[in-house]
């Protein structure tokens, strides 16, 4: 029951901007009339600390602190919610100043404030002027009540003083003022509730079920206990006083037990040293709703400033979603245990989309429904330190625990290098523990192990960074050689390796859809070029070991009727026909120019709908290929002579194949081939 008030009671009338303002607070700055709860929770967790701190500071104030709590009490048949604490409590003063900030002079200009602060989240602007003065003021978020109630009384006395005070509004023209001589030291909040349902389609707040809901969502770490009073089926007397219960409640009855909502169990605040993994692993599950194990668990914690506190994990397997356009990224946000948003997005890139945890800090630019974030200079800098710690944990994860990272990265390696195109800051980092394949065999230590009866295969290399390629490059070598391909048997068995492998030089093998993209964002590392086998003229002389001496070279221009016949043969294929110097084996390869698009980036384009124009590719013939040498030999023989126009169809065409690309009449090729059989 709300205490006994005497003395006449003061009424004042609200401006007439005020309902207007409240209009704006109910409807349009809160999206979700649970978050009255969590506000109104809010301030009475702020109130409780001010309470402990102001004991320690004035023995004088005679408070016991034995027991502060928060008390839900929901009245079903009366249609009436309660909160109250036994904390530090408002005078007069404080109440008119804190809760009439709507009724008091400049309630023009916060209405203003607060429209720009709508405007602002509506179109994606910042607008921390319109709401830095705003943010955790008492009666921003204690007018959220409104959303559910029709009427609004608050009772509170501050510690140290000997009369309370007593508001009242239906948030209409005017509110009440009156002394509460009675009052308890601390706050409540008694909401005469709206129905439930109805055309705002209301939960029920008065209801148990519904409370434990919202106190798990928004308040379950709140350091205070968050208590209630529920009842249960009372025990008959047998069973009863097997369980220890006086059988006093008659078989059949209820009994009232007081329950506390809130787990208090903040990890995040706690010394790693002080928690299980079996508690961090049931925390990872709780929040990302997966049931793997964490691979890493990360914890951060930042003093100065401004605080904050970092529990993050890495996840051990592949969420279903992860490469779905609809995934939602992004830790929890917290601000002093508050719950504020699921998947904030602003503290995370969307290249580290698979980390999950919870982020608390002690205060942040939050707009007035503290539901949207502010990009300011503070999330700017807790993202680049959530993203420099986590780059730190793969990178000693790679290091001390090879066998772990191989499956990690295996799973979430194209994933990390989409950072590689989009955050510059990060990149070093992340080059720093990107792996990638290359045509470098694994040594005998960098296998993994493997049991009996298990296979070995492409899986077992390691792989390697970009840094150790570059210690390993060849006499001679200044750029970093890569291939890109669809999957790795098809990139080493390219023709476009020959020359390489030939030599002894190490070439990089890309498969993953984003290498695509990366290396021409990237385009060098420590001024080392990054440069595709399969693009531009390539000339290894000088590089790497010597080639095994052959046959003479034969001279290119022995074959300058040939090419110039073949370019115009082939000229709705093929825009150039030349000689090749990276082909050892095969007869001919298609390369492209220097800035052209690899096939597989083009069919990559083509599968999002992207319309682009046929681009022509370059032939490069092997002079000292068989096949080559007779081609050459008949088209200086018999220019005219009807086979060589298959010939030169068949050999381009198995160019095309071998790189990966698509035949344009792929019918057509293959009767070419049965027929030549």
């Amino acid at each position: 029951m709300s205490p006994q008030t005497s003395g006449a009671a003061e009424t004042r009338e609200f401006q007439a901007e005020t309902r207007q303002l409240l209009d704006l607070m109910i409807h349009s700055i809160y999206s979700n009339p649970d978050t009255f709860l969590r506000e109104v929770i809010s301030n009475s967790s702020d109130a409780l600390d001010k309470l402990r701190l102001a004991a320690l500071q004035d023995s004088s104030l005679g408070v016991d602190t034995s027991d502060l709590h928060i008390e839900l009490v929901p009245d079903a048949a009366a249609r009436t919610l309660t909160i109250r604490d036994n904390g530090i409590g408002m005078s007069r003063d404080e109440v008119v100043d804190l809760i009439g900030t709507l009724a008091r002079s400049g309630t023009g200009q916060m209405r203003e404030a607060l429209a720009a602060a709508r405007a602002a989240q509506e179109s994606g602007e910042v607008s921390e002027q319109a709401t830095a003065d705003l943010i955790g003021q008492f009666g921003i978020g204690f007018y959220s009540t409104f959303m559910v109630a029709d009427t609004v009384t608050l009772v509170t006395r501050k510690a140290g003083e000997s009369t309370g005070t007593r508001w009242a509004s239906s948030g209409e023209d005017t509110y009440t003022i009156e002394e509460a001589p009675d009052a308890p030291q601390g706050t409540s909040v008694i909401l005469q509730l709206k129905p439930a349902g109805g055309d705002a389609a209301l939960p029920d707040y008065a209801e148990e079920h519904t409370l434990r809901r919202v106190v798990r969502t928004y308040s379950d770490f709140i350091a205070w206990p968050i208590r209630m009073d529920v009842e249960r089926p009372a025990p008959g007397d047998e069973e009863g006083a097997a369980d220890g219960e006086s059988g006093d409640a008659p078989a059949g009855g209820t009994i009232t037990e007081t329950v506390t909502l809130n787990s208090q169990k903040a990890l995040w605040t706690r010394p790693k040293s002080e928690v299980t993994d079996e508690e961090y692993a049931e925390f990872y599950r709780h929040i990302s709703h997966a049931w793997d194990e964490p691979l890493e668990t990360i914890t951060l914690k930042a003093e100065g400033t401004f605080e904050y506190q970092a529990l993050l994990f890495l996840p051990t397997q592949v969420p279903f979603d992860l490469f779905s356009p609809d995934t939602k990224r992004g830790v929890q946000l917290y601000v002093r245990r508050v719950f504020i948003m699921d998947d904030c997005e602003e503290l995370v890139p969307p290249f580290l989309r698979f980390v999950k945890g919870i982020v608390d800090a002690q205060d942040l630019s939050l707009n007035v429904s503290r539901e949207i974030l502010q990009q300011d200079r503070q999330i700017r800098a807790i993202r680049k330190r959530l993203v420099k710690r986590v780059l730190q944990t793969i990178e000693q994860l790679r290091n001390d625990r090879p066998e772990e990272f191989r499956s990690f990265w295996a799973n979430f390696g194209a994933v990390l290098k989409e950072g590689l195109i989009s955050d510059v800051d990060a990149r070093e980092q992340l080059l720093a523990v990107s792996t990638f394949a290359s045509t470098r065999p694994a040594t005998a230590s960098e296998k993994a192990p493997k049991g009996e009866g298990e296979k070995t295969g492409d899986d077992d290399e390691v792989g390697t960074t970009i840094a150790d390629y570059i210690s390993r490059m060849a006499d001679g070598q200044e750029e970093i050689y890569y291939l890109t391909g669809t999957s790795r048997a098809a990139v080493e068995n390219s023709p476009h390796l020959e020359a390489f492998r030939a030599r002894g030089v190490e070439v990089l093998i890309l498969t993953d859809p984003v290498d695509e993209v990366w290396v021409d964002a990237v385009g060098e590392v420590d001024g080392k070029r990054l440069r595709s086998v399969a693009k531009g003229d390539v000339d290894l002389s000088g590089i790497g070991g010597e080639v095994e001496e052959g046959k003479d070279e034969p001279d290119a221009a022995e074959y300058a009727d040939l090419l110039t016949w073949l370019g115009e043969e082939l000229s709705d294929e093929v825009k150039q026909v030349r000689l090749s110097h990276r082909l050892t084996e095969s007869a001919a390869c298609m390369v492209g120019d220097e800035f052209d698009m690899t096939p597989q980036l083009e069919a990559m384009y083509r599968a999002s709908g992207m319309e682009l124009p046929v681009s022509k590719r370059i032939l490069e013939l092997n002079p000292t290929h068989p096949l080559v040498e007779r081609l050459r030999a008949r088209h200086a023989e018999d220019p005219s002579a009807p086979e060589l126009k298959d010939t030169a169809r068949l050999i381009s065409g198995a160019a095309v194949l071998a790189e990966g690309g698509t035949l344009s009449d792929p019918a057509a090729f293959a009767k070419l081939l049965v027929d030549r059989i």
